[in-house]
Formats: structure tokens, sequence, C-alpha cells
């Protein structure tokens, strides 16, 4: 299960400072996490799983698929086929910056819960 939490991280482009910053836990904890010093808690699987959208299942066994399908994927990608090139481009520049944005709010709101705990 390490090396799969530790592939979870890398393809979502995070070091562990920042993928700590998510469980709401210091870069020290989620490196000895990780290096399998302390045990990953079913809380911080619970968190991993619906922050990133991954597959309980795939996190604690290694069996499916690393993320969930979202119910509104197929419905988004046949929309997006539809537009003319132009538009999606647009939408995509669109869609990186609702990204960031929402990667800054889920940043503030871990820091606000450490910061009140």
């Amino acid at each position: 299960m390490l090396q799969r939490l530790k592939y979870i991280r890398k393809t979502l482009h995070f070091n562990q400072s920042d993928f700590a910053k998510y469980l709401g836990i210091t870069q020290t904890a989620y490196s000895m996490i990780e290096n399998g010093n302390r045990p990953l808690s079913e809380k911080y699987i619970k968190i991993i799983c619906l922050t990133f959208n991954v597959s309980e299942e795939w996190l604690i066994n290694g069996r499916g698929e690393m993320f969930l399908s979202s119910p509104h994927e197929e419905e988004f990608i046949r929309i997006f086929s539809h537009l003319i090139p132009e538009t999606q481009e647009y939408l995509l520049l669109m869609a990186k910056e609702l990204l960031t944005t929402q990667n800054k709010l889920l940043c503030y709101t871990v820091a606000e819960k450490k910061s009140s705990d």
C-alpha cells in the first residue's frame, strides 16, 4: 500500500509537504507514513480517497483502477467533443483556472482547520 500511496502523490505532482497539507499533518509525519515507520490510518485513507477521487479498493488492495470515474466524466467528454477547437482551448483554460482556485481553497481550508485545532 505504501508504494501506491507514493504513486498517488507523484501522479498528482505533489511533494510530500504539499500532500501532507491535504491530510492536515506535517511533512515529517507524512514521510514517516510513506516510509513505513508509521501506519496509514483509516482516517487518512478516507481523506485521500475523497479528496483525490482515488479508489479505496485500489489504495488498500491494489485492485481495480486508481481513480474513480466521475459520474459527469462521460457527459463532459461528449460535450467537449462537440465544441470547436477554439472553444475547447477556452474550456481547458477555464478548467485549469478552476483547478488552481480549488487547490488554493483546499489548502486554505486545511490551514484554517489546523489553526482552529
